[in-house]
């Protein structure tokens, strides 16, 4: 927590790279400003308790203030330009109805703040028999995310999807009439030699060798 005289400091708020914006004419009495650590305690068996550390939280900012009434001639006003209450409540409530960020700026005598934000809250009344309109503000660091396209190589998808389906679909092969199993290794795996293989994988005895049940239907090796 910050608290310094109004004439040591100053903030502004704008909008659009400062298209439109102005300068708080009353200092706030005091600038809350929370950028801690998030950590995190665990208690592990053996060790007992431990601390990891997170990343930041993002920056909150959050003061009150008030928009002098018209006409109002007070001493510690710090801007020299001064808008009515209802313009500086109809500029912040547009920016908070558009949903994008903000600029904050605070300069004062030990550091200065340039910060993107997003109006977190805004909060207002009307002092009674003042004219003048009591606020309060709360703010929260703005981070700029670009999303990134995701590349699908779909010639490689699908390939893997014809590997799936020759993998999962075993080949085979149905026996006609003068067929033999020298003939269908040579014809449906390219080398003759290969008979005995197919043999093995149905389970065919030496003795059906010679007369093959025609239809029957053939695993045939990878």
């Amino acid at each position: 927590m910050i608290t310094n005289k109004h004439h040591e400091y100053g903030i502004w708020l704008s909008y659009d790279n400062q298209k439109s914006g102005f300068r708080l004419p009353v200092n706030p009495a005091e600038l809350q400003i929370s950028d801690a650590t998030s950590g995190k305690s665990y208690d592990v068996s053996g060790l007992g308790e431990i601390n990891v550390i997170q990343s930041p939280k993002l920056t909150e900012i959050s003061f009150d203030s008030f928009f002098p009434a018209p006409g109002a001639n007070y001493s510690f006003v710090a801007s020299e330009t001064l808008f009515e209450p209802y313009v500086y409540l109809t500029l912040l409530q547009d920016w908070m109805k558009k949903k994008r960020p903000i600029r904050f700026i605070f300069t004062g005598a030990s550091f200065d703040l340039n910060l993107a934000v997003s109006i977190e809250k805004f909060e207002w009344r009307e002092a009674a028999g003042s004219g003048d309109i009591e606020y309060s503000l709360g703010l929260k660091k703005y981070v700029f995310y670009k999303a990134r396209p995701v590349k699908i190589n779909k010639n490689q998808k699908k390939g893997s999807k014809k590997e799936r389906d020759t993998k999962e679909t075993p080949k085979t092969y149905t026996l006609v009439s003068g067929d033999t199993l020298i003939g269908v290794a040579k014809k449906q795996l390219g080398n003759e030699s290969r008979w005995k293989e197919i043999q093995k994988l149905n389970g065919i005895a030496d003795s059906e060798l010679r007369k093959l049940q025609i239809g029957r239907v053939l695993k045939l090796p990878g």
